[in-house]
C-alpha cells in the first residue's frame, strides 16, 4: 500500500514538472502574428493605409522573457516591415524598483533595434508604475521610443492618443481626447488595460490594449482561473466590438507571476489601418 502511494506521489510530481516545463516552452515560443484590417471613418482624404505592429506585455526579466528572446522578437517584428510600432505597456517583470533598474539596459538594447518609418510609440503599464516608471521611461527614451501618458501626437495620417494605465489609476481620458482633437488625423487610442473601454463614449476611436495576456493559462471548460480584469470578461482577448467602437486586446509577449502559458500563445498583431469603404 505504501509503495503504491509513493508511486502515485511520484507520478503526480512528475506530471506537475512536465506541465510546468511545457507551459514555459509555450511562453517562450515565437509569437503568433495575427493580421487584421481596421477601417477608420475619419481617415484623411487621399492618405495611404498604414501598417501597424502591435506589441504588449514584454515583462522582461522573467523565465519567459530574457534579452535573447526579446531581441529575437524584435527581429521578427522588423521582418514584417511595419510603418509604425505601438507597444501597450508592461515592459518590466516584477514589483520593485530594483526589478526595473536591473533590466533597463537590456530593454534599451533590444527595443533600440526596432525599425519603423513612423517610429515606435508606447504607453506605461501597471508593472511599469509598480516598479519604477522613471527607470522605464528613461530606458525607452534611450531606445528611441516615444512614451505617451494622457497626451496625443500625430504620426502620418494617424492621431495617436496614449492613455496612461487605468489599472494604476493614472488614466486621464478627457485630456487625451482633447489632445486627439488638437492633433487631427484618424484617431486611435493606445493604452494598457482594456478596462479603460468602459470609460469611453460610444463613438470613441479604435482602442488598442494588452494587460490580459488573453488569460495566460486557459483551462478546458473553466477558462482562465485568474483574470486581471476588474470589470468585463468580454475584453479578455482579440478584437471586440463594444457599444459602437472596437477594442483590440493582444495576448502580449511575456508572462506575469508564473512564467507559463496554456492555450493562450504570445502574439503580435499586424494591423492595416485605412479609410472606411463605401457600402
Amino acid at each position: 500500500m505504501r509503495r503504491r502511494l509513493l508511486l502515485l506521489l511520484a507520478a503526480v510530481i512528475l506530471s506537475g514538472v512536465a506541465a510546468f516545463a511545457i507551459g514555459v516552452w509555450n511562453a517562450r515560443a515565437d509569437p503568433v502574428v495575427r493580421h487584421e484590417t481596421i477601417e477608420l471613418g475619419d481617415w484623411p482624404a487621399g492618405a495611404a493605409p498604414v501598417s501597424v505592429a502591435v506589441m504588449s506585455d514584454i515583462h522582461l526579466g522573467s523565465l519567459a522573457m530574457d534579452s535573447a528572446r526579446l531581441t529575437r522578437i524584435v527581429a521578427q517584428v522588423n521582418a514584417l516591415h511595419p510603418d509604425l510600432v505601438l507597444i501597450a505597456g508592461d515592459f518590466i517583470n516584477g514589483y520593485g524598483a530594483d526589478d526595473a533598474r536591473r533590466v533597463a539596459r537590456p530593454l534599451t538594447a533590444a527595443l533600440s533595434r526596432l525599425r519603423a518609418p513612423m517610429g515606435v510609440v508606447a504607453v506605461p503599464g501597471n508593472h511599469d508604475h509598480g516598479t519604477s516608471i522613471a527607470a522605464v521611461r528613461s530606458a525607452l527614451t534611450r531606445a528611441g521610443v516615444t512614451v505617451l501618458a494622457n497626451r496625443a501626437l500625430r504620426r502620418g495620417p494617424l492621431a495617436i492618443g496614449g492613455v496612461d494605465d487605468d489599472y494604476s489609476h493614472a488614466d486621464d481620458v478627457p485630456a487625451t481626447m482633447a489632445g486627439l482633437r488638437r492633433a487631427g488625423g484618424a484617431a486611435i487610442i493606445l493604452t494598457h488595460s482594456p478596462d479603460l473601454a468602459t470609460k469611453l463614449p460610444a463613438n470613441a476611436p479604435f482602442m488598442i490594449a494588452g494587460h490580459t495576456h488573453c488569460g495566460q493559462v486557459r483551462l478546458p471548460v473553466i477558462g482562465p482561473p485568474v483574470l486581471p480584469l476588474r470589470t468585463h470578461r468580454r475584453f479578455l482577448c482579440g478584437l471586440v466590438r463594444d457599444h459602437g467602437h472596437q477594442v483590440l486586446v493582444t495576448a502580449g509577449l511575456g508572462t506575469s507571476d508564473v512564467p507559463v502559458r496554456w492555450r493562450a500563445p504570445p502574439d503580435v498583431w499586424l494591423l492595416t489601418l485605412g479609410p472606411a469603404r463605401a457600402r
